[in-house]
């Protein structure tokens, strides 16, 4: 493991330096080939998810001439800057990975990414991805990219520790405080959590489980972070800290591992972790399994569920564009979406796709039925305030406290963003 990532390390430090050997300097690059058939090149923030593109690419060049050559990238911010530093060169990807969000906008603004609304238009009326989707991929009323995958954010959980305790699923959230009680009693912990990039999950259920509008305002900038309501949501989580209910923030070793190995019951996260417990030796049903987290508050009625939805994007200056946007209207296909659900272990967009796995096929109907979805905290939340919340929610994990200073840190940060904002619209 520790080899592919000085691998993937050592390609995206090659790469930033071809890059940089081949920028143009007034920006951008040259037209398209026009070619729509052959090798493109394709890059990803998901170097994990490697091995399932290049299963991927053998259902694409079947089915209509698309080879992908993969690269991906395991530090986040070292693939942003070599995604941002390419569209000053000629070597601007035909296909990548982004965020939706205020990043998307960011790029869209700049014209840097390629309009796919007719893609959309066409994908919507063949009933190949669902209008609720579209507006996440929606700028001043037009599409840019196509969705990579579609995840929702439950509670996996050991199987085997749930029933050595007595515990089920639980179909409440006073179930499910009892349930941590239960395990803390008997000398498990309940729940994991990190000090870096996924800090924010419990926040997001805490918050957007007992109130999905102060959720949505605090991505708008109309609620703020030191609201006394965002307060008391925070001290609710901290007396959780105090009751020892999360596992040991600064661990280094493998979630999907830390829950094999019994280091926590649960843990919150995307429904493409599966697959990451498929590879660390687990089986779904017998060694884990997962379940919709209830709502803190039970009046919110349907239940908040996040949901994250992430971008294939093509440049809208790169030689590759013509292929990559070939590429983004066949990954719409039913084909494509149920090939990447057989390869990744995901649940696909495409409602007319093959789902390979029956559980996350019964998630996908009962979200879609049951439940009401709200965006993922961290494409939800503008980029400058984002990277603060991560530091200050990392923070509180490994020193949980007072949660007021931490969340003023978070408001400062908005306060300055929103402020450039207006400044801007002026």
């Amino acid at each position: 493991m520790k080899s592919t990532t000085r691998r993937v390390g050592l390609l995206a430090t090659v790469s930033v330096a071809a890059l940089a050997l081949t920028a143009c300097s007034g920006g951008g690059g040259g037209a398209s080939d026009g070619a729509t058939t052959g090798t493109l090149n394709f890059y990803t923030d998901k170097a994990a998810w490697e091995p399932d593109f290049d299963t991927l690419s053998e259902t694409s060049s079947s089915d209509v001439d698309i080879e992908l050559n993969t690269t991906g990238y395991s530090d986040a911010n070292q693939y942003d800057a070599f995604i941002r530093q390419s569209f000053r060169t000629n070597k601007s990807p035909g296909l990548f990975s982004w965020h939706t969000g205020s990043s998307l906008k960011e790029l869209v603004d700049e014209n840097l990414v390629a309009e796919t609304t007719d893609i959309w238009d066409k994908a919507i009326a063949d009933g190949y991805v669902s209008e609720d989707l579209k507006k996440y991929y929606t700028i001043d009323g037009k599409q840019y990219c196509v969705p990579m995958n579609i995840a929702y954010w439950i509670m996996y959980y050991n199987k085997t520790i749930f029933d050595e305790n007595g515990l089920e699923k639980p179909t409440t959230w006073d179930e499910l405080m009892q349930d941590a009680a239960t395990l803390k009693a008997n000398g498990v912990t309940p729940f994991y959590q990190t000090s870096v990039l996924f800090t924010f999950p419990w926040f997001q259920q805490l918050v957007a489980g007992t109130d999905p509008e102060l959720y949505n305002g605090l991505s708008t900038g109309e609620v703020k972070y030191t609201d006394p309501r965002v307060v008391d949501i925070m001290n609710v989580w901290l007396d959780q800290q105090n009751k020892g209910w999360f596992s040991d923030a600064g661990s280094t070793t493998d979630p999907a591992v830390m829950l094999k190995q019994g280091d926590m019951a649960m843990i919150n996260f995307g429904s493409f972790f599966g697959a990451s417990l498929d590879a660390a030796g687990m089986t779904q049903g017998t060694d884990y399994d997962f379940f919709v987290i209830p709502a803190v508050n039970s009046d919110v009625d349907p239940n908040a569920v996040a949901v994250e939805t992430g971008p294939l994007c093509t440049a809208e200056n790169s030689p590759q564009r013509d292929l990559g946007m070939a590429f983004a209207e066949w990954w719409m296909s039913p084909d494509a979406q149920s090939a990447w659900s057989e390869a990744r272990g995901d649940v696909p967009f495409n409602p007319k796709a093959t789902v390979a796995n029956e559980a996350l096929s019964e998630l996908g109907t009962s979200v879609a039925t049951d439940d009401q979805l709200v965006e993922r905290y961290f494409e939800a939340t503008p980029t400058p305030i984002l990277t603060v919340a991560l530091e200050q929610f990392g923070a509180f994990n490994a020193n949980p406290g007072d949660p007021l200073p931490f969340l003023q840190k978070i408001q400062d940060a908005a306060d300055a963003y929103w402020a450039d904002q207006g400044a801007d619209q002026k």
